[in-house]
């Protein structure tokens, strides 16, 4: 079977071998064909740290080829799109059945393949905020992987969300996904405070943007792209207290699916449209990998396996 693999001599450090074993999966799992998957941002630190032989990928979308043995989850031919801890980037993978999700015809393997990480991710982070009715939200990195999500949800759920971009070349994007007012800094007095920050860089930006907390709100962190954030006691506004919440997208573990459901049915309804900023071909991982690394991706990017049927 062919996949990636680390391999410290290889270009990148990573190579598609072709000699790969067969998936086994246990009884509550499911052996899908992949069909597409998409890389996050986390992954390229796990790269750098897994050793020689390690197998990335954890978003994928698929067709089931063979269902679970107990039962439970999509039967053989399903189209599906799942969430595993490592080793989809491969012509197969087997997937615990409560992670993979049947997607409407109409939902393509690309669209699917974008949401796992950084659309559980997003769903989680805007349930943090609890009711959004009428509440201002800033969300930083807002056409990233899971600003893109995190904007239409707090949309949908009635805020005012303002996405905070790298640059004016990115406003339109923004505003088209979600966002009413959009900035490239947070230095302008006039933005005002927020009752909830949904923070996808950490570093500075963070610090800067619980500056403009209201007493009372909520800050959730899930992206390190700015490196630690110096943030201490009178970085909060005083008043009533304040909170700081650490989001890791996969705990808690036995939700994810419902979760990821959740979402699925969104982007099926026209709710949420996954922002796919660049998509290409599975032997050209190397390259995207690159992309990602130099900040030239927008929302997602997705590999496909063209020699797959469709």
């Amino acid at each position: 079977m062919k996949g990636y693999i680390t391999d410290p001599a290889a270009p990148g450090g990573l190579r598609l071998a072709d000699d790969l074993p067969e998936p086994k999966p246990a009884a509550n799992e499911l052996l899908v064909e992949v069909r597409a998957y998409s890389i996050n941002r986390g992954e390229l630190f796990l790269l750098k740290m897994r050793p020689d032989g390690w197998r990335p990928g954890q978003d994928l979308a698929g067709v089931v080829v063979r269902g679970a043995a107990d039962g439970s989850g999509p039967a053989a031919g399903i189209r599906v799109v799942g969430v595993v801890d490592w080793e989809c980037w491969a012509e197969r993978v087997a997937v615990p059945s409560h992670l993979a999700v049947p997607l409407a015809d109409h939902v393509s393997f690309e669209e699917a393949a974008s949401l796992p990480v950084a659309g559980i991710t997003a769903v989680r982070a805007v349930r943090i905020g609890e009711s959004l009715l009428g509440r201002r939200i800033l969300v930083t990195g807002a056409t990233g992987g899971v600003g893109q999500f995190a904007m239409q949800l707090a949309a949908a759920g009635g805020a005012n969300v303002t996405g905070l971009v790298v640059g004016p070349e990115r406003e339109a994007e923004a505003r088209a996904y979600g966002a009413h007012h959009v900035v490239t800094s947070l230095d302008d007095d006039s933005l005002g405070t927020f009752d909830l920050i949904l923070d996808g860089i950490g570093g500075q930006v963070l610090t800067d943007a619980v500056h403009r907390l209201n007493p009372g709100g909520t800050a959730v962190t899930y992206g390190t792209l700015g490196g630690p954030a110096p943030l201490g006691l009178l970085d909060f506004p005083r008043g009533p207290s304040c909170k700081l919440v650490p989001l890791f997208h996969g705990y808690p573990e036995e939700t994810r699916g419902e979760d990821l459901a959740v979402l699925v049915g969104l982007v099926a309804g026209g709710q949420v449209k996954p922002l796919l900023g660049l998509v290409r071909d599975w032997k050209d991982t190397l390259e995207v990998l690159d992309a990602l690394r130099e900040r030239r991706v927008r929302g997602k990017a997705v590999l496909t396996r063209s020699g797959a049927d469709a």
